[in-house]
């Protein structure tokens, strides 16, 4: 077995984090003897929590809120992570006795990675339901599938500064619409992402007719497994792809960062649908 390294997910609040069950079933598929622990640090806090770090970390996984919080803290940012402002991976690496803080993001690649497994790898039209960090790793996952004007659904457009800012970085043009306005707009779309809470998302599914039989919705809401809108999204006629299947991929991104090994995803999926089905 090789050596035993640390890792860990830092967020708050941070309980309910799957990415322990996700990490830990790599590393046992793996023969790694690692360790991955969750820690709950506050806004302001991930600065005093990296000055802590020694030798034994091979990196970290983020959540809210530090994504944003973290890019100052790096030593290094990756094109993915400077592009939509968000950082959800931290490399910890020895360069000739020199620590490097690497960020990235792999939550863009784990968006792609869901759609590609459905079957969806093209999409030339694109609906993005919520205007935070989440929809705007969504606009970039749409961006490289081929959609160059996604429909963007917000209650609020003030408050989607940071993915206006990325999307004049990605050359991408969003033409925004109110959250009332999606059932219409769904009908045209060939992928959606919601990234609003289940709740939120139930009075647009009950708004929802009719959809495209081509058009994939990946639901990142996870909690219940299968929300109301997503439900609604396959009675119209569509794909609806679970947002745990993001969760999955995405991790699966940070396990071959942090280890560079290929990560054993059938190992982590069974993992996850265990922990899933004893919520």
């Amino acid at each position: 077995m090789s050596p035993a390294r640390r890792a860990g997910v830092l967020g708050h609040p941070i309980a309910h984090s799957l990415s322990p069950v996700l990490h830990r079933a790599a590393y046992r598929e793996l023969g790694l003897d690692w360790e991955y622990d969750a820690h709950d640090v506050p806004a302001g806090g991930l600065a005093a929590f990296l000055a802590e770090l020694d030798g034994s970390w091979a990196g970290l996984s983020l959540t809210m809120p530090l994504k944003v919080e973290a890019i100052p803290l790096m030593d290094f940012v990756e094109s993915m992570a400077k592009l939509v402002g968000a950082i959800n991976t931290v490399l910890v690496q020895d360069l000739g006795g020199i620590r490097q803080l690497t960020g990235a993001n792999t939550d863009v690649w784990g968006i792609q990675a869901a759609f590609r497994e459905a079957g969806r790898e093209r999409a030339s039209s694109g609906l993005i339901i919520g205007g935070g960090a989440t929809a705007t790793s969504a606009m970039a996952a749409l961006g490289a599938m081929g959609v160059e004007a996604p429909l963007v659904a917000v209650r609020n457009r003030g408050r989607a500064g940071g993915l206006l800012r990325a999307a004049t970085k990605m050359g991408v043009r969003p033409r925004f619409i109110a959250l009332e306005d999606v059932a219409g707009a769904a009908r045209d779309v060939e992928a959606a992402v919601s990234t609003v809470p289940a709740e939120a998302g139930a009075a647009l599914g009950a708004a929802i007719p009719v959809v495209r039989d081509d058009a994939f919705l990946l639901d990142a809401v996870y909690d219940p497994l299968v929300t109301p809108l997503g439900a609604a999204w396959t009675r119209a006629g569509g794909v609806r792809i679970g947002g745990e299947r993001m969760l999955l991929h995405q991790a699966g991104e940070q396990v071959r960062l942090m280890t560079g090994r290929q990560a054993p995803l059938d190992a982590m999926g069974d993992a996850l649908s265990r922990a899933l089905s004893e919520v």
